[in-house]
């Protein structure tokens, strides 16, 4: 029995062996600078055959092992802004459950996922140009708090991504705290909208997920990025590797586009 089991895990790490390492070396590369990779493992997953439902729970899943880390150590720090972030969330995390539950089709899944990783590629492209200050810092009305965290929060459960390419960025120019307040403040978002979100999928009666590669994706996650995190070191510096990262998430997202608009 433990012999047909471990035949068939080894089979399955064989046929996705290349899927395997590239997880391990985003979440090795991004970690080690600091970064979580949630979109890089989202548009990898694109250029495989998986199913477009279990490609949404399966970034979800690996949101949730990139950021947990990062909110433990923003926490202990001290750096979450509660009395700011809790509104956000009041009303995200609700429209994440509920994008998550719908059912949608796979080309608006495509299109929609096309046009959130061109966003993606864009805003790493000119992240340096959109950092907001130390000083100036606002606070946002609670119709902002709800018309930011709703929207933003329904298009993270469709698509399967936290929803903290679309705030951080947003936060930056709207100069809602400093800068690493900001990145706490995403770290945070991101996990709390990945749960909801995958909880929404999961409560679809249409949910299906292939665990056991999944859970191989997660372990390889976590390995690397616990060596990324230890070892800190890389060829590329935190600039070069967003730059990288761009291109490859505008070049999977134009092919996504022209696949399913034209």
């Amino acid at each position: 029995m433990f012999s047909m089991e471990f035949t068939s895990l080894l089979e399955i790490a064989i046929n996705n062996w290349h899927l395997i390492i590239l997880f391990f070396l985003v979440a090795v590369l991004y970690a080690s600078v600091g970064f979580g990779g949630g979109s890089s493992y989202l548009a990898i997953l694109t250029l495989t055959g998986i199913a477009f439902t279990q490609i949404r729970a399966t970034a979800l899943l690996c949101n949730i092992v990139v950021v947990v880390g990062n909110v433990l150590l923003f926490q202990k720090e001290k750096i979450i802004p509660w009395k700011k972030v809790m509104p956000l969330v009041f009303f995200s995390v609700p429209f994440a459950f509920i994008g998550g539950y719908l059912k949608i089709s796979q080309a608006f899944f495509f299109i929609l996922l096309g046009l959130t990783l061109l966003f993606a590629a864009l805003t790493m492209w000119v992240s340096k140009k959109i950092i907001a200050s130390e000083e100036d810092t606002r606070t946002l009305s609670l119709t902002k708090n709800a018309g930011y965290g709703s929207v933003i929060g329904f298009i993270s459960g469709m698509v399967g991504i936290g929803g903290g390419i679309f705030l951080a960025p947003l936060f930056h120019l709207t100069h809602w705290d400093r800068p690493k307040k900001i990145a706490a403040t995403a770290s945070f978002f991101i996990l709390v909208n990945s749960i909801s979100g995958l909880i929404g999928q999961y409560a679809n009666p249409n949910f299906a997920i292939d665990w056991t590669l999944t859970s191989m994706l997660l372990v390889t996650v976590f390995i690397g990025g616990y060596i990324g995190s230890r070892t800190g070191r890389t060829f590329f510096t935190p600039i070069q590797l967003k730059k990288a990262t761009a291109l490859l998430i505008a070049f999977v997202s134009l092919r996504i586009l022209w696949k399913y608009l034209f």
